[in-house]
C-alpha cells in the first residue's frame, strides 16, 4: 500500500482512506504487507500511527527511486513538493515489485482525501500469495 500525505495529516484521516480504498478494491487488510511512502514522509506521525494501528510496517523510498517508476497518474504539484511525480502509486508499485522480486500491478489507483493519498499494488505472482502492498 502506498501512502502520501501533507504535513500534519491525522492517523484517522489516513486510516479511513486506507480502509475505504481496500474495501472499494475488495481487498482484505490481512493481505497488506507494508505501507510504503517517500523518505520525506517517513516521519509523518499520521502515516506511522495508521500503519501501526493495523500492524503494518512502514517502508520509505528516496524520491529518485519513486520518480523512476512509471505511474498512470503523475502530478506536477506532487513533483514540485516531493521531487517525484507520484508518491502513493509509485511507492505501492516499487514496494510490491521489490517484495515479489519482479513486476507489480496497480490494483487501486491513487485516491485522495483532503490531506492524504493512497494506492494499492499487487506483487508479481500475488495470485498465489494473495499479498498486496499499498502506498500514497
Amino acid at each position: 500500500m502506498g501512502v502520501g500525505a501533507r504535513r500534519g495529516v491525522t492517523a484517522a484521516e489516513v486510516g479511513a482512506l486506507i480502509d475505504a480504498v481496500l474495501a472499494g478494491a475488495g481487498l482484505s487488510p490481512a493481505r497488506v504487507r507494508a505501507v510504503a511512502t517517500a523518505d520525506a514522509k517517513a516521519d509523518e506521525a499520521g502515516i506511522l500511527a495508521a500503519a501501526r494501528e493495523r500492524g503494518w510496517p512502514v517502508v520509505a523510498y528516496p524520491a529518485a527511486a519513486l520518480a523512476a517508476v512509471d505511474v498512470p497518474h503523475p502530478g506536477e504539484r506532487v513533483r514540485a513538493a516531493t521531487g517525484t511525480p507520484s508518491v502513493a502509486e509509485a511507492a505501492a508499485l516499487h514496494c510490491a515489485a521489490e517484495a515479489g522480486g519482479g513486476g507489480a500491478d496497480l490494483v487501486a489507483g491513487k485516491r485522495a482525501s483532503a490531506r492524504a493519498t493512497v494506492a494499492v499494488a499487487r506483487e508479481g505472482g500475488a495470485e498465489a500469495t494473495g499479498a498486496v502492498s499499498a502506498a500514497r
